[in-house]
């Protein structure tokens, strides 16, 4: 394919959704989003949680003191049970549906935080922080899903991102405040948070994609009249969502597990796992742990509290301009801009961190690591971070997409909790320089693997989107012609002006 050449190419067997609402009707999307994403709030929030809270434990006037090693656990716990909150997850929003499920989780945030909050014992800390990682497991894989399913397709990037937007805003949130309160006060600010998340999300309905799944299609047809307005004419998308389903079941198969580890599905799922791989091996959790050195390494003269909020903001407003973007260049540009940014970042932390190790006069240096971890966490935080759990929900075929989320959000998490605990482990023994050069050369070939499998979804329907991911299964001999049809560049819209 010739570089540089605008490519227009339109499968016809592709039925393509017409856009029959306005930009008024936009509103309830909108809202369904906002209320799906204050629940990422509190994830973000629970996330960032231990790094303020750590630190008062240890404080004069805290009724609880903290060893090293229960440091270790109560902010490595969140992650581990995160992982198994994945796996339950899946059966959840196949069974009592994605918004039910959400729903449900505002109930282990705020018990969580209400066991920290009265903990005697550090004990009961670490029994708050696994409920609290059980609700995050759960919500991570949920969120995306009823996104991918109520959103149309135009706007779907945009309000995708709501959630990472959300949670990275509670971050910043657990890190200001943090700043001001003690543990307790923070996990009581904590137990609060789920409270308008939960009366929020009651008031949207269920995706018609479950409702369509459990056999009920005037609930399916209601769901996504209020979804795209009460004037919108909604009768062809739904027959198109209703063809997608008779195609997918066409072939009954009882056993989903097995269904999913077929040739049928094992593309979109690969390709899943591998997005979540990629982000979480790139580093990002042992990067963020040490904001602190690096900013001494600096010669900042900031304190620890403050550097946090910096890495907060830095995220949120990160996220601010992927939202902007994201429907404008695409996911794949996006993801080769983030990972190419946190290979540079992470090549020169390397190069830093080995001067240092080796004896190098690095005083006239000190200024560097400071922006490129900035330029890292920016990098991150428009591609690698949100958008493999955008494209979670939007390439995992329906019939199989409550199992496989699962299995994919199980695996993220178990990413997670590999990274935090062998960082410190692995820079002891081969030097911190070495864990970052090791971090670049992952996100170098998530590039490679960005280009070769990722697809662009950018305006395109989940149904579309499924057609093209088993046509590329099913072409084991494809043409230049066809392969052209499927590969992204050829849905790559010329650049657009900002608006």
């Amino acid at each position: 394919m010739e570089s540089g050449k605008k490519i227009e190419m339109e499968d016809p067997s592709v039925e393509k959704i017409p856009q029959t609402s306005s930009r008024g009707s936009l509103v309830k999307q909108v809202l369904a989003a906002l209320a799906v994403s204050l629940g990422s709030m509190v994830v973000g929030f629970s996330s960032a949680f231990t790094s303020p809270a750590l630190e008062s434990m240890n404080d004069e006037g805290s009724r609880l003191h903290i060893t090293a090693s229960e440091a270790s656990w109560i902010g490595s716990l969140m992650p581990l049970s995160a992982l198994f909150g994945g796996i339950i997850g899946g059966p959840l929003i196949e069974n009592v549906g994605r918004r039910n499920t959400i729903i449900m989780t505002a109930i282990p945030f705020c018990v969580s935080f209400l066991l920290i909050y009265f903990a005697q014992h550090v004990s009961l800390i670490m029994a708050g922080r696994s409920l609290t990682g059980l609700g995050v497991g759960i919500a991570s894989l949920a969120l995306p899903v009823y996104l991918g399913e109520t959103v149309e397709a135009r706007v779907r990037g945009t309000l995708g991102l709501l959630p990472t937007t959300l949670g990275n805003m509670g971050i910043l949130v657990s890190f200001t405040a943090g700043t001001y309160l003690d543990w307790t006060n923070l996990a009581l600010l904590g137990a609060c948070l789920p409270i308008p998340f939960f009366i929020c999300t009651i008031l949207i309905p269920e995706t018609p994609t479950w409702f369509i799944n459990r056999g009920n299609e005037k609930k399916a047809e209601a769901s996504l009249q209020w979804l795209r307005g009460k004037k919108a004419n909604v009768h062809e998308e739904m027959a198109n969502i209703l063809k997608a389903h008779k195609e997918a079941y066409h072939e009954q198969n009882d056993n989903v597990l097995k269904e999913l580890f077929s040739k049928k599905y094992y593309l979109p799922f690969v390709i899943s796992i591998g997005l979540m791989f990629f982000q979480q091996f790139s580093g990002i959790n042992a990067v963020i742990f040490y904001t602190v050195t690096i900013f001494k390494d600096a010669g900042s003269t900031i304190d620890s509290n403050l550097c946090s909020i910096i890495v907060g903001a830095v995220n949120l407003a990160s996220t601010l301009v992927a939202t902007v973007l994201i429907d404008k260049l695409g996911r794949k540009i996006l993801l080769y801009i983030s990972n190419s940014l946190m290979t540079v970042t992470l090549l020169i932390l390397g190069g830093f961190f080995y001067g240092k190790a080796n004896g190098y006069d690095m005083e006239q240096y000190g200024w560097v690591p400071l922006p490129a971890f900035v330029i890292f966490i920016f990098g991150f935080a428009i591609g690698a971070g949100p958008i493999p759990w955008l494209m979670m929900g939007e390439i995992l075929p329906s019939k199989v997409r409550g199992t496989a989320a699962s299995i994919v959000t199980a695996f993220n998490w178990t990413c997670t909790f590999i990274v935090t605990k062998t960082f410190i482990d692995m820079s002891k023994a081969f030097g911190t320089h070495s864990a970052f050069l090791m971090f670049a050369i992952i996100c170098a070939i998530g590039l490679i693997f960005t280009y070769k499998m990722v697809p662009e979804t950018q305006g395109r329907t989940l149904e579309d989107i499924e057609n093209n991911l088993m046509a590329r299964r099913r072409s084991s001999r494809l043409s230049i012609k066809s392969l052209k049809k499927i590969n992204s560049l050829a849905y790559l819209k010329p650049f657009p002006s900002m608006l």
